[in-house]
């Protein structure tokens, strides 16, 4: 085996690859044997690390200094200085938003955005190639399969093991992963056919925590799923993800093929006499897709509407037979579960919420990116001390967790320990992990009709409580925000919510309320403004808002006149300032943005 004294990683996840970081890593493997390097220095394509806002990332072991927005033009120089002379190249080391110093930022580790995370289920992104599946074996990959099969350990004992980590599925619902396949287990031997599932249809809008894993370990959750189909006598499996995920179903697929030619997939794996097979089946964007039962039907070639439970899965699912189904993110906790003990994973977390969390962390907030922390970490830590706070020095106002059937967090729960339980009492949810964060610029009202929106679109129609109700909120929501609404108004939103969430067939239904009840909860003077003063205190709600020129302010220089579409700005060059016609004005902001002196503004 050929032995480097460095390693350059190159994150390749989808954020960094928009961000061409094919190139830098084209550029590193012809910069190197330029200089000289390519007997001593190896290059290795990652997943991702999880510091998105500062892609394209390049890290260099031993030293595992973190370079942050790279780009082909900076390769050649981190090559004759870092990798040739030994020096840092400290314009990069640094994170572009804080103005963090180089020195403060020498290894990735010890980093603010590292420092409070505990990366189990993300333990090996951003550290090995994804498409090698020696390097999975090298971190200990196969390994958890290897010892129950080899050892013949008894299925229950296994099951029990992952019952006793108190792992929650960390799809939404958090049900108790241990018990799932118990329920599914029974009959073994018999020559009843069951299958292992996996939902990689990740929908929520800002979410990315499956898509990571599948891109930057795909083996983890191949590994598992042999696991899962052992301990209840399948040997059949499939993984539904979405087509707009290129990435990850071209490594997973890498992955598949890989594990059958090493003979762990397939026919007698480490010639235990257990056999099990994996496939992928592409799902086109359906967010309903999501739930279980819509799922299976997809996967079955049917149009994907939720069925009435009970039968549940475990006892009638895909083609009518027992099936277990859980997300990405619970699959790759398994393997570590299994080699550490179901006692070192229930050690971390909270009573009722064991082990770690990943969240995709977007919105209004420095270090966009993607995180894993112990359950029991407060809001206020991930936002303000891995996220490193609010952009442009704005107040936080809110977090909305769980994706459209999410709620928001005000400000008064930023120091909320997050565990299922908590985020519930909050008014939210767990979800599969999206959290974005919002400052003092967004207006509440808009926010929930935002993901209402995106719910009306979604919902497959089955149910009429959803049908309907989904697009009867949004109508009162858009009369709302048009500066059309009444009090009598919020008070029939509130009921159709609550009507919704305790009459729709699945939990597409049953949580599309929640990002109008949390914000009617949390900041009900919102919509009493909006409906009593016809006012945006955000001024983001275009029927509430106008748009005027400071003539204090205006330097007579006509730019934005020369760009409103609709002539609405009349003035004179050098005389007269410039003004808008509210009868005229569509509000599309044209001004705002081309006014050099910030003479536009909003009221």
């Amino acid at each position: 085996m050929d032995l480097f004294r460095a390693h350059v990683l190159v994150c390749c996840g989808t954020g960094c690859t928009s961000s061409n970081s094919a190139k830098i890593l084209e550029q590193f493997e012809q910069q190197i044997p330029a200089q000289g390097l390519e007997k001593e220095v190896k290059v290795v394509q990652t997943g991702c690390f999880g510091l998105c806002a500062q892609g394209p990332i390049v890290v260099i072991y031993p030293e595992g200094v973190m370079y942050y927005r790279v780009t082909p033009e900076d390769v050649a120089e981190i090559v004759s200085e870092h990798l040739l002379k030994g020096r840092y190249v400290e314009r990069l080391m640094a994170p572009k938003h804080d103005g963090a110093q180089a020195a403060e930022n020498t290894s990735a580790n010890d980093s603010n955005f590292f420092k409070k995370q505990m990366r189990v289920a993300l333990r090996n992104c951003g550290n090995i190639n994804p498409e090698n599946i020696d390097e999975y074996i090298a971190h200990d990959g196969y390994q958890a399969l290897g010892k129950i099969l080899t050892e013949k350990r008894d299925p229950d004992a296994v099951i029990q093991e992952i019952i006793d980590s108190g792992l929650r599925g960390r799809g939404g619902g958090g049900f108790p992963t241990g018990l799932k396949w118990k329920f599914a287990s029974g009959n073994r031997g018999q020559g009843i056919t069951k299958y292992v599932c996996c939902n990689a249809d990740e929908g929520d809008p800002g979410a990315f925590m499956d898509r990571s894993i599948l891109e930057g370990d795909p083996h983890s959750v191949i590994e598992a799923m042999a696991i899962a189909a052992y301990c209840i006598d399948a040997h059949q499996g499939y993984v539904y993800i979405r087509a707009e995920y290129p990435i990850a179903v071209k490594r997973l697929q890498i992955a598949i093929d890989q594990a059958r030619e090493y003979g762990l997939l397939g026919e007698n794996i480490f010639d235990s006499g257990f056999s099990f097979d994996l496939d992928i089946r592409l799902g086109a964007g359906a967010f309903v897709c999501g739930e279980e039962t819509a799922l299976m039907r997809s996967i079955e070639g049917k149009r994907g509407n939720p069925t009435p439970r009970p039968p549940f899965p475990a006892i009638k699912g895909l083609f009518g037979k027992p099936t277990i189904l859980n997300n990405v993110e619970t699959y790759a906790n398994i393997p570590v579960i299994i080699n550490k003990g179901a006692k070192w994973f229930a050690s971390v977390g909270t009573e009722k919420s064991k082990g770690t969390k990943v969240f995709a962390l977007g919105g209004k907030v420095n270090n966009v990116g993607l995180v894993e922390i112990p359950m029991g970490t407060t809001v206020r830590e991930i936002v303000f001390d891995i996220g490193g706070g609010i952009p442009n020095g704005k107040a936080f106002k809110a977090v909305q967790t769980g994706g459209p059937s999410g709620g928001c967090i005000p400000a008064s729960l930023l120091d909320t320990p997050i565990d299922y339980d908590n985020l519930i009492a909050a008014g939210s949810m767990m979800g599969s992990g999206g959290m974005i964060v919002m400052d003092e610029d967004t207006c509440m009202v808009d926010i929930a009709k935002f993901f209402l929106e995106f719910t009306v679109d979604e919902s497959c129609g089955k149910c009429s409580p959803c049908r309907i109700g989904t697009k009867r909120m949004y109508e009162l929501l858009t009369k709302i925000t048009d500066g059309t609404g009444t009090l009598e108004d919020i008070d029939a939103l509130e009921e159709v919510a609550l009507s919704l969430k305790n009459g729709s067939l699945c939990a597409l239904g049953q949580t599309a309320a929640n990002p109008i009840l949390s914000t009617l909860k949390h900041f009900r003077d919102e919509y009493v403004e909006h409906v009593v003063d016809k006012k945006c205190r955000c001024h983001v709600c275009k029927g509430l808002t106008e748009f005027y020129i400071d003539p204090e302010i205006c330097k007579k220089c006509s730019l934005c006149a020369k760009k409103c579409p609709v002539n609405a700005i009349t003035g004179e060059v050098g005389k007269v300032a410039y003004s808008i016609d509210t009868t005229k004005c569509i509000k599309c902001g044209a001004c705002i943005e081309n006014c050099k002196f910030k003479a536009v503004k909003k009221r």
